[in-house]
């Protein structure tokens, strides 16, 4: 599922099981995007087949999710490790040119001595068994690490971090769109050694080896792809393997709660409401046909406007006291309202408030036209995650409906990618 900010991908089995997820951002480059999505789907089926067969023994029995946990975390960091070696390669070809003549070998120097440390030092901290991470996205982690460490190694060695963070801006770019090398199971294998000298005291590690063999060992073939999202003409499928947003939105939504029959889908460029049947059949929909207002790109100007992270903007507007009425979500006039707003000596979190408040009554709009709310209605996309967007939501669909059981899957941005891998599935029994 190519989607306008992040790509997802699912991997399920012939049986209609899912193995595996994956997501990344959907970068400026389509194809990379679709290539890493399902490189991270392929992982996580990976995992699954560790905890089947960790399952069957019984010598770790009540330590599995502590064992799949720690096989997740420090595969996680070998990828991260690798990137970093491709990143630094990437740093160092860069600054060959004239712009740093004469500098060429302090820069060369500093960069390498902060990756020495990012390598040595914070990989570790990174994925150590407490660690709480923001983002899984090498971007993310190795962007916030690179930051606080340049400046004290700029300052130390006389170079200007500016250098630095050109070179990292510059290769960051290059490095994203070059996916992680694809042999798993030597990360996997090194992986586990580490989940052994981390559990060795508690647990007879003997008992870890063979389930981690049996898994690697058993193949999976990929039978059929479904391609879906606002990227999905740059997939090079034949038509027959493409499937609309809406179809996959709906389809998934069904697999996830047979009981719905009304989807609202709020993701980075657009808004949905879509009406199924018993079946998970479209057979009404609706969407904002204009442009982005009441998306997650305009929750992200929002964001940018009040220099604050995007995943900030929930729980800020949760400690509102009062909801200031926003009269407008066109992203064009967001930041110029947002600023007559704060003039007046409005609170933050009471603007928030007002603006999740306007985002939901868009959707409700758009729910409207599609056919209404009965039996279950399900809520899906990134902007489900949001906590003031759900709250609003809950409370204006108690207003107009009444009473109706709204579900909100912790994996529902995977909603279209779950959809289409329903139609890859059936392209295949139906053969």
């Amino acid at each position: 599922d190519l989607g306008s900010t992040t790509t997802k991908a699912v991997v399920m089995d012939d049986k209609g099981q899912v193995l595996g997820r994956g997501i990344t951002n959907s970068r400026s480059n389509y194809d990379t995007a679709a290539r890493v999505s399902k490189l991270e789907a392929f992982i996580d089926a990976r995992l699954s087949l560790f905890r089947r067969e960790h399952d069957k023994e019984t010598a770790v029995a009540g330590r599995v999710d502590e064992i799949i946990d720690g096989l997740t975390r420090n595969f996680r960091r070998e990828q991260f490790i690798e990137q970093l070696g491709d990143l630094e390669q990437t740093c160092v070809a860069n600054v060959e040119g004239p712009r740093f003549a004469g500098k060429e070998k302090a820069i060369v120097g500093a960069l390498t001595e902060v990756f020495r440390r990012l390598r040595e030092e914070e990989a570790d901290k990174l994925f150590a068994p407490d660690a709480q991470r923001k983002s899984d996205f090498f971007r993310d982690l190795a962007g916030s690490r690179f930051m606080q460490i340049g400046e004290e190694v700029a300052r130390a060695n006389g170079v200007e971090f500016d250098h630095l963070l050109h070179m990292y801006d510059k290769s960051i770019i290059e490095v994203e769109n070059r996916p992680p090398s694809a042999d798993m199971n030597r990360k996997f294998r090194s992986a586990m050694e580490r989940v052994r000298g981390e559990m060795s005291s508690a647990l007879d590690t003997a008992a870890l080896g063979a389930p981690i063999d049996a898994a690697l060992d058993n193949e999976m073939s990929e039978r059929y792809v479904v391609g879906t999202g606002y990227g999905r003409v740059r997939l090079p499928f034949p038509k027959e393997h493409i499937r609309s947003e809406i179809l996959c939105h709906g389809l998934g939504a069904h697999l996830m709660n047979p009981k719905t029959r009304t989807v609202l889908d709020i993701g980075g460029q657009d808004t949905k409401g879509i009406r199924i049947d018993d079946k998970g059949i479209v057979v009404n929909f609706q969407m904002n046909d204009r442009c982005a207002a009441g998306t997650g790109r305009y929750l992200g100007h929002v964001a940018d406007e009040m220099n604050m992270g995007l995943h900030e903007l929930g729980p800020l507007a949760m400690k509102s006291t009062k909801s200031i009425r926003i009269n407008s979500t066109c992203t064009v006039f967001a930041g110029a309202e947002l600023r007559d707003r704060l003039a007046l000596g409005d609170k933050r979190e009471d603007i928030l408030a007002g603006l999740h408040r306007a985002i939901m009554l868009r959707a409700m709009s758009i729910i409207s036209r599609s056919g209404g709310i009965t039996d279950q209605f399900t809520f899906t996309g990134g902007v489900a995650k949001n906590e003031a967007a759900v709250k609003e939501l809950r409370q204006l669909v108690k207003e107009n409906y009444g009473e109706v059981q709204i579900n909100i899957d912790p994996d529902s941005i995977y909603t279209g990618a779950l959809g289409a891998s329903e139609f890859a599935r059936r392209a295949v029994v139906e053969a």
